[in-house]
């Protein structure tokens, strides 16, 4: 029987805190337990296993990560929707360590709660959104919403491994590289023959 009170958001939770504090891939079912103050058989009542904790944590994650960028870039368009898209995914990242790792790293999330959540589809609405401003078309929406996921989570990644040892700051590189993709996203380059797939 499941224990009053223990929910799959309580338990989801629960793992997604302790996930930004020691890091998605050292979060346990017993970790979690003992901090929900139960024994790890009640977790199973609400949650299948350690991959579906994960999958869960994802889609929280990514239900939150779009909530703030959405908020952030509401009413902007063209570089101010770019640089508060692109500081809310920072922030977020920031903050949020073992949740943000969970949105960029692959796991296998059951079908059913995946069609449910509104976060990933959101989140992509939102990309396409913000690129669509800036006059691109498919092929190339796909193209700059790739190219603008590496960057992003190329610089995060980096920073959080304190790989950016160089005096500047990342803050001042950061400022550049949105003057930068905002520049390119005005000036895509012209598609190629054969690029249409």
């Amino acid at each position: 029987m499941a224990r009053a009170g223990l929910t799959p958001q309580r338990v989801t939770i629960a793992g997604a805190e302790l996930a930004d504090e020691v890091g998605l891939d050292k979060v346990t079912m017993s970790q979690v337990a003992r901090r929900l103050g139960v024994k790890d058989a009640s977790l199973y009542a609400h949650v299948r296993n350690l991959e579906d904790l994960r999958g869960r944590i994802a889609l929280l994650a990514a239900d939150e990560k779009t909530i703030r960028i959405a908020e952030a870039t509401s009413g902007r368009a063209g570089k101010d929707a770019l640089v508060a898209f692109a500081d809310a995914w920072r922030e977020y990242a920031h903050q949020h360590p073992g949740r943000y790792t969970a949105t960029q790293t692959r796991i296998r999330i059951d079908p059913d709660l995946a069609a449910a959540a509104a976060g990933p589809r959101r989140a992509v609405e939102l990309t396409y959104g913000m690129l669509r401003g800036y006059g691109l078309t498919e092929p190339d929406l796909t193209d700059a919403v790739r190219l603008l996921r590496s960057t992003f989570h190329g610089f995060v990644a980096l920073e959080a491994s304190g790989g950016f040892a160089h005096e500047r700051s990342p803050q001042r590189s950061w400022v550049r590289t949105l003057d930068a993709l905002h520049t390119l996203l005005e000036h895509w380059p012209p598609s190629r023959e054969g690029d249409s797939a």
